[in-house]
């Protein structure tokens, strides 16, 4: 296996963690999968904000862990959920890795432990107006 080498955020690759501050709630339809209002919003580069909601924000019963394992030289190695939403014609009840976390990020990003994101193109995430 090759060397991993942790990169460090900078003017050429910035991320920054900050409280979002307004109440985020997650959905598949009518289903609620995580409510809360201490989510963080991380900004890398010129991707889209992400929100990273507490795990304990979310409905861990509709959660099954996959096998599935990323890396980012940035965040560290990321460990990905399955959703499981019984009787949603919409998504045929499962959810394949739409959810993603970093158990152990890489101190610059030490906040997002014990958070979960989740790929918006597959739920609904909506940020409360405040």
């Amino acid at each position: 296996m090759a060397i991993r080498e942790p990169k460090v955020p900078g003017p050429d690759h910035p991320i920054t963690i900050e409280k979002t501050g307004r109440r985020v709630l997650v959905r598949i339809g009518a289903r609620i999968v995580a409510d809360t209002t201490e989510a963080l919003t991380l900004r890398e580069a010129a991707y889209p904000p992400v929100q990273y909601i507490p795990l304990d924000d979310v409905d861990e019963t509709l959660l099954a862990s996959s096998d599935t394992k990323t890396y980012c030289p940035y965040k560290g190695d990321a460990s990905y959920y399955s959703i499981t939403v019984p009787q949603n014609p919409d998504t045929e009840g499962r959810l394949v890795d739409a959810v993603w976390t970093y158990r152990e990020p890489y101190e610059s990003v030490a906040p997002i432990a014990g958070h979960v994101a989740f790929y918006t193109d597959r739920v609904e995430v909506v940020v409360e107006a405040p």
